[in-house]
């Protein structure tokens, strides 16, 4: 039978709560910059000029394809190597920041490629430049069909937090890395791990669905 206490869930579960409010401060910022530059990595790929397009793309792809540890790694221990210091929290961010950048280029890229192709004639008719061409016209259309795919990835970066644990970011693993090797004690910690994550990454997989439904009654989409 588990040797649960309950005394000791009790004790360590302010400590916990306050790492889960790290998590989602993580997961929310490294979010906010991944939609941001996610955008731009998006556009740059589809610019006129063959070498910017074919660096960018080269560069989505590499970070596609290595594990986020070992950006993470790379950002906060050999960047002070070039003179680029970083805080475990902003190496952090800029990171996972940068990782989910790369996935939400190419969500943004499919919504882009989605939009009748008569939308662009239409722009081009009137004589419109291509800055009101993409966030006057293509953007709004494109991004409701991008939903499903942002959501999924929000989710994801929430559940890939636990990996900033590995440059001291207080986040929840953290924590409960720092509070079974105080006390010897792995089960109660873990668990809460286990069941924050579960509370928060189901009801928000459920919102998410609801959201994509709704934009998509909206668009008269089946």
């Amino acid at each position: 039978m588990l040797d649960w206490r309950w005394d000791f869930t009790f004790e360590i579960m302010p400590r916990m709560l306050w790492a889960t409010l790290n998590t989602l401060m993580a997961a929310g910022i490294g979010y906010a910059i991944a939609i941001v530059l996610g955008l731009v990595l998006a556009l740059a790929q589809r610019t006129p000029y063959r070498p910017l397009t074919f660096v960018v793309r080269e560069a989505v792809e590499f970070i596609r394809s290595t594990p986020l540890v070992l950006q993470i790694f790379f950002v906060f221990y050999v960047g002070p190597q070039y003179g680029v210091t970083l805080s475990p929290w902003v190496a952090g961010m800029i990171a996972i920041g940068l990782h989910y950048a790369a996935y939400l280029s190419e969500v943004y890229r499919g919504g882009i490629e989605s939009v009748p192709k008569g939308q662009w004639e239409a722009c081009t008719a009137l004589n419109m430049s291509t800055a009101q061409t993409y966030f006057r016209i293509i953007i709004p259309q494109a991004l409701p069909l991008s939903v499903a795919g942002m959501g999924n990835y929000l989710v994801g970066i929430f559940k890939d937090t636990p990996m900033l644990s590995v440059i001291g970011v207080a986040e929840l693993m953290h924590a409960a890395n720092a509070i079974g090797g105080q006390h010897y004690r792995y089960l109660e910690p873990y668990t809460i791990v286990g069941v924050v994550f579960l509370l928060i990454s189901l009801p928000s997989a459920g919102l998410i669905r609801a959201f994509e439904a709704w934009v998509r009654r909206k668009l008269g989409m089946s």
